[in-house]
């Protein structure tokens, strides 16, 4: 998948302050802003593009979310509609120039009115006119181990009469039905409009040893009817292969269900994790031996 460096694209460090953001996106949208670019597609693209990242780097909440997950992990949260939303071109254009600005340069007056509209008004009616592409979603099985702990995953799917072949990178805490965007990896659009997108959907496969639910684990463990008369303690495993100490009270009851806390499948793209509940089964002997009988007889006398 294509990293879109944000900072980049407008010439800057990921330590760039707000003023140096703004002060780096009106120079470069004064020299490629299409009223000045009339006809050159090389700069209405560049101009696009240093709109998108304006728009992500200029609001404090996206930046983060680019910042923390990096451009792909960006790509698969936002959407375009995503990335534009809540931008306001107007105030933004009569923030940094002026609703109509003059602009000079070694004496040749050049004039660039925005009218009143925005830079993608015509953009954006391209798009209207040219429908969207079909979206595509891609079911991939995933054991519980790797929802825990992350992993990558190379995914070949028919598109198009041909096999295709793509790296994503899955996030923890992908649980069933959580999904992944991939842009533009979907059906082309009719009339030369834009691509639909490729979703990767997550089936979390069964597991000898837990059920899952959401983000929280769940697992039977058998313990003999004098523990659970005495009380004791055993060991619980869990998916990162570290043994939990489980203290069993005297008195326990048969599908006592206890809960570990934070021992589920992590969140994903948030902090926290799930808990993992244990079903306490009570084994019941089948055939006592003569010592036992007799012992079971004597505490049978005590009225037990």
């Amino acid at each position: 998948m294509s990293e879109t460096d944000y900072y980049k694209i407008l010439g800057l460090n990921k330590n760039a302050s707000e003023e140096n953001i703004k002060k780096s996106y009106r120079k470069l949208a004064m020299k490629y802003h299409p009223d000045h670019s009339k006809g050159n597609k090389s700069a209405e693209e560049q101009f696009k593009k240093i709109s998108e990242a304006y728009a992500v780097l200029s609001d404090k909440e996206k930046r983060k979310q680019y910042d923390t997950f990096g451009a792909t992990g960006f790509q698969q949260r936002f959407s375009q509609e995503d990335i534009f939303k809540g931008f306001e071109f107007d105030n933004i254009f009569s923030e940094l120039f002026g609703k109509t600005r003059n602009f000079s340069g070694r004496g040749n007056g050049m004039r660039f009115s925005f009218g009143g509209g925005t830079p993608f008004d015509s953009y954006k009616k391209q798009q209207q006119a040219r429908p969207k592409g079909t979206d595509l979603v891609y079911e991939l099985p995933l054991t519980l181990e790797e929802v825990a702990t992350g992993t990558s995953k190379t995914v070949s799917y028919q598109h198009q009469g041909r096999s295709e072949k793509i790296t994503v990178k899955i996030p923890k805490g992908m649980i069933s039905g959580k999904k992944l965007r991939v842009a533009d990896k979907g059906d082309p659009g009719p009339y030369g409009g834009p691509p639909g997108d490729l979703y990767i959907q997550s089936k979390v496969l069964g597991d000898k040893v837990y059920d899952s639910k959401g983000y929280n684990l769940y697992m039977h463990k058998e313990i003999k009817l004098s523990e659970a008369l005495l009380g004791s303690s055993i060991s619980i495993p869990t998916l990162s292969k570290k043994e939990l100490s489980l203290k069993i009270p005297p008195g326990t009851k048969h599908k006592t269900k206890m809960r570990l806390a934070g021992h589920g499948l992590p969140h994903m793209h948030s902090k926290g994790k799930g808990d993992l509940y244990v079903y306490i089964n009570i084994t019941m002997p089948v055939k006592l031996t003569k010592k036992q009988k007799m012992l079971i007889e004597q505490l049978a006398e005590t009225g037990l």
